[in-house]
């Protein structure tokens, strides 16, 4: 099934503050969505809204026929990774997973230690989450993303951390993912990652979200 998500009119203010104004968008299965703009810029905010975690002050968001906080209360079949995962430091990675798989059922032993396999961690290690570094951890918040087999994935900055070996392990499984018809949105300061990967590139400056070819004088 083709996914599409719409967001008409969203506005977001946090106490008297204007975070995000008027924003419309839409995105679809099939396609990699880069989101830039510099810290502070609402990109992060945006993100949280779109996957229900932050309820919109103004403005709608559908997935399909479907009304976020309205007909589902978070966005459905959606693998996210936002700000820094949190995971259990004293026990392994796989332990982790597979205590998160649990609370919706989904994943299955195969599909935990496939989606470690799929990010270069190794699925056995009983080598604690609090001795990972920072891009072990970075690829274990990816592994929980993916582990479900989400339609959606929603990602900031997943190259956080990354050595270039990582780096080029997770273009290419954004690349495999897109081409499997899922819809990616990533939020990244590396130009050269958004680049090489979005079909389409959106611009957060002065509250308002843009697609990058339709804007002047950006920075």
């Amino acid at each position: 099934m083709k996914n599409v998500i719409k967001v008409n009119h969203l506005v977001k203010k946090i106490g008297e503050q204007i975070i995000l104004s008027d924003v419309n968008c839409e995105f679809e299965s099939g396609k990699i969505y880069g989101l830039m703009g510099r810290n502070g810029s609402g990109k992060t905010v945006f993100l949280k809204c779109l996957c229900g975690f932050m309820q919109a002050t103004e403005g709608e968001i559908y997935l399909n026929d479907k009304r976020l906080k309205k007909d589902m209360e978070y966005m459905e079949n959606l693998g996210f990774l936002i700000e820094h995962p949190g995971f259990m430091e004293n026990v392994s990675g796989f332990k982790n997973l597979k205590y998160i798989a649990s609370i919706n059922k989904i994943a299955t032993k195969e599909d935990i230690l496939d989606s470690l396999k799929y990010v270069d961690l190794d699925p056995l290690s009983k080598k604690s989450v609090g001795k990972y570094s920072l891009g072990m951890k970075q690829r274990l918040g990816v592994a929980q993303a993916i582990m479900e087999n989400p339609d959606i994935l929603i990602l900031d900055e997943p190259m956080n951390g990354l050595d270039e070996s990582g780096v080029k392990m997770m273009r290419k499984l954004l690349n495999d993912l897109r081409n499997k018809g899922k819809l990616i949105i990533i939020a990244s300061h590396y130009k050269e990652d958004i680049d090489m990967l979005c079909d389409k590139v959106l611009y957060c400056k002065n509250c308002k979200i843009q697609e990058l070819t339709e804007l002047e004088g950006k920075e």
